[in-house]
């Protein structure tokens, strides 16, 4: 069994306030501490819905705009056609993913993590699924993932999540602490 790891890092960062997926934690970036920690845990790696010079990258399908789940798209058609079992994805801005990730989510179908459902297991299986949901007009993870019959599975350690530049000063503050 092969697995593709996605990280999704479409999105406009709003809240953050800039393109959160460069911000620094410890001099590095956001997207390189997680693709870090991912890299482990599958066969071959992508980043969609963003442009990285330093790993393949794919394009939101059907097309920009559509949130995480364009990006999952991408990643479940990439990993079809490229005759993977499954996709893990992640988001860009989770400083602290567990080596355990795909143990914890792997299982009888798709398993998404209950506080964030961006990090989910996808079987390739799932690709036409997806389509019509989001031909339907379906934007939410939760959403499809209950469509597909997913688990929601509590990851441990509970997952960091950078929405706010504040969010990111708390967590190197902990990390700091934790460190000592």
């Amino acid at each position: 069994m092969t697995i593709c790891g996605a990280i999704l890092a479409g999105g406009r960062s709003r809240r953050f306030g800039g393109d959160k997926a460069e911000a620094l934690l410890d001099g590095k970036r956001l997207i390189d501490r997680v693709a870090e920690a991912l890299s482990g845990q599958v066969d071959v790696l992508v980043i969609c819905g963003r442009e990285e010079s330093r790993h393949r990258c794919l394009e939101d399908w059907p097309e920009p705009g559509l949130g995480p789940l364009g990006g999952l798209a991408a990643a479940l058609h990439f990993a079809e056609r490229e005759s993977h079992d499954a996709v893990l994805s992640v988001g860009c801005d989770i400083p602290n993913l567990p080596g355990t990730l795909l143990d914890q989510l792997r299982g009888a179908g798709p398993g998404i993590a209950d506080s964030q459902p961006v990090i989910g297991y996808w079987p390739v299986a799932l690709s036409p699924l997806l389509d019509a949901f989001i031909a339907k007009g379906g934007r939410a993870l939760y959403a499809f993932a209950e469509a597909a019959g997913g688990r929601r599975i509590a990851i441990d350690p509970p997952l960091a999540n950078i929405n706010r530049p504040a969010d990111l000063e708390k967590f190197a503050r902990r990390s700091s602490r934790q460190d000592r």
